[in-house]
């Protein structure tokens, strides 16, 4: 508790600025008694040790300090006899009535971070609960390995129940005035070396584009350009659209309307389009019935070879296929998605 004796302590230097202020006294020289209470001060004397050598007179050999303030001991560096230097440390008091919260930002993001702005915080110990505090302080410098930005955060835990060490998700809250364009997230093809999305022109027409993406949420993309408001984007099977368009339309454009270019059509038919080819399954999801193969070019539909994204029909076993394996298969467009209806394993010699 705040004001509880801590230790004793026995030291020249406070024995001889002990006499210094008595000498003082006795002359009953002013200046001389405020430097030597000034003296006494700077080696962190408790000040009620000074006004009892003032009103007594008489030098203590052990001087005993008292706790500045309420809290618990984290760190004990001392034992009793033991030889300490100035500058050493001999233990750590910590108040839990406010604390510090360490959260890392993602690099994205920081440009969106201020000093005080609200954040709301919620732990895995005391999952029911929640705490509010501000923004206190944003470290200078990112860390290189994940790409985030440490930011400090204070508290209140006038309770205590906030410890050292304990994992947090905190949210940060920030006032965002600028209109966004999103879209939901399912609608973002994402290649590594650039960011689509297909547009449904209608008529069974689609554009495949490249769009530049910014932050994103847990169900939406903002989309910095490429496509503008109001204008319809695929959610479902987009991959396959943008998988088999054609290899020689790179799908970028300046601008989109009248003067689009390089269209990808998939126009409905009495009977729905229908191919035979070899390939080669590069993943599968059984359960599910969908497959990734690379197959070979198409020469009656004029299309090169390509990396595709296929779904099977119920009556299609592909249990007993696996990944590498070269299969010969027909499938046909049906509803916007590329679908097998019969695949054979190839042997091999």
């Amino acid at each position: 508790e705040k004001g509880q004796p801590l230790y004793d302590i026995y030291s020249p230097s406070l024995v001889n600025a002990q006499e210094e202020l008595v000498l003082a006294l006795n002359n009953n020289n002013k200046r001389l008694i405020n430097a030597a209470k000034e003296r006494l001060k700077s080696l962190q004397l408790p000040k009620s040790a000074i006004a009892k050598l003032m009103k007594s007179k008489k030098i203590q050999q052990n001087i005993t300090f008292y706790s500045p303030q309420s809290g618990y001991v984290d760190k004990l560096e001392i034992r009793q006899g033991f030889f300490v230097k100035p500058g050493k440390t001999l233990m750590q008091i910590g108040n839990l009535e406010q604390v510090w919260v360490i959260a890392e930002v993602v690099e994205s993001d920081i440009s969106h971070i201020s000093i005080n702005l609200p954040v709301t915080m919620k732990t895995d110990a005391l999952p029911t609960r929640s705490w509010h505090g501000a923004v206190d302080y944003i470290y200078p410098t990112l860390n290189a390995k994940n790409r985030t930005i440490k930011v400090r955060i204070r508290f209140d835990n006038p309770e205590n129940l906030l410890k050292p060490n304990m994992f947090a998700a905190v949210q940060i809250h920030h006032n965002e005035n600028d209109e966004l364009l999103l879209v939901p997230k399912e609608a973002v093809i994402r290649t590594g070396k650039s960011n689509r999305v297909v547009l449904a022109l209608g008529e069974g027409q689609f554009k495949s584009i490249i769009v530049e993406t910014g932050r994103q949420d847990d169900d939406y993309f903002e989309i910095l350009s490429g496509i503008h408001e109001g204008e319809m984007v695929v959610t479902s099977a987009q991959f396959l659209l943008d998988s088999e368009s054609s290899k020689t339309s790179d799908f970028k454009r300046m601008n989109h309307g009248d003067e689009m270019t390089e269209m990808t059509e998939m126009t409905e038919m009495d009977e729905p389009p229908k191919a035979t080819v070899i390939g080669i399954i590069q993943s599968m999801m059984k359960d599910h019935g969908m497959l990734n193969i690379d197959r070979e070019a198409i020469e009656d539909w004029g299309r090169p070879a390509a990396n595709v994204d296929f779904i099977t029909n119920n009556s299609v076993d592909i249990s007993q296929l696996e990944n590498g394996d070269k299969v010969f298969f027909t499938f046909i467009i049906e509803g916007g998605d590329f679908v097998i209806t019969e695949i054979d394993k190839l042997s091999t010699l």
